[in-house]
Formats: structure tokens, C-alpha cells, sequence
């Protein structure tokens, strides 16, 4: 295939590498939000056995449980991006790589390393 498919298959690669890295911290934010908000309870809890009953009232009434976006907590901004962008994201980066590359993954960082004679046998990555 043409140097030109080549560095364009891995560009688009990229591109989804970018998508899977914010995915990941999309579930980050996720877990930690959700840790949070049990830490949040202790804290509610904790206030009321303090004392502090007002206060803790008013932390449950407002924040326990808040949606973090209108409507939504966290697992449905997570799934509202798989099924809106991820999905469709890596369902076109396939397509590509079938039609493009016979469906290989890598296309472009295997030429590299073809280019720079990388050992495969030894594992420490010497220069022939």
C-alpha cells in the first residue's frame, strides 16, 4: 500500500488512541465521583452522630446523590459518550483498517519497526 494510505491509517490511529486515553479517564472521572459521594455519605453520617444535624440535613438534601450534569450522574455521561462518539469512532476506524490495510492493526508502527530492523527474537529491542 502507498506511503500516503500508510501515514493516514496511523494518523486516524492516533486520533482513536487520543479517544481511548480520554475514554479512560472519562471512567476515572466516574469512579472517582461515585467515591466521592459514598465518602460524602460517611461525612453526612458522621456529622450527624457529631452533632450537627442541620448541617448534614442540608448536605444530604443538596449534594448526596447530585446529578452531575443536568439529569445525569456519571454512568450515563459514560455510556452517552460510547454511544454517541466511541462507538461510532471505532466502528469507522475499523472499517478503515479493512478496507485500507486488509484489517491490520498498526499499520504505520510496523513499517517502522521494519524500517528499523528491530529484533524480535531477543526482546532488547538491539539494532541488527
Amino acid at each position: 500500500m502507498s506511503d500516503a494510505t500508510v501515514e493516514a491509517v496511523g494518523k486516524l490511529s492516533e486520533a482513536f488512541e487520543v479517544v481511548e486515553d480520554a475514554r479512560g479517564s472519562l471512567y476515572r472521572f466516574h469512579r472517582m465521583s461515585g467515591r466521592a459521594d459514598f465518602a460524602l455519605g460517611d461525612a453526612v453520617r458522621m456529622l450527624r452522630d457529631a452533632g450537627h444535624p442541620e448541617l448534614a440535613d442540608r448536605i444530604d438534601r443538596e449534594l448526596l446523590g447530585r446529578n452531575v450534569l443536568p439529569g445525569m450522574w456519571t454512568f450515563q455521561v459514560v455510556e452517552g459518550y460510547d454511544d454517541t462518539y466511541y462507538s461510532v469512532f471505532q466502528r469507522l476506524v475499523t472499517e478503515a483498517r479493512e478496507q485500507l490495510t486488509g484489517g491490520e492493526r498498526h499499520t504505520y508502527e510496523a513499517r517502522l519497526k521494519s524500517e528499523r530492523h528491530t529484533q524480535d527474537d531477543d526482546g532488547g529491542g538491539e539494532r541488527e
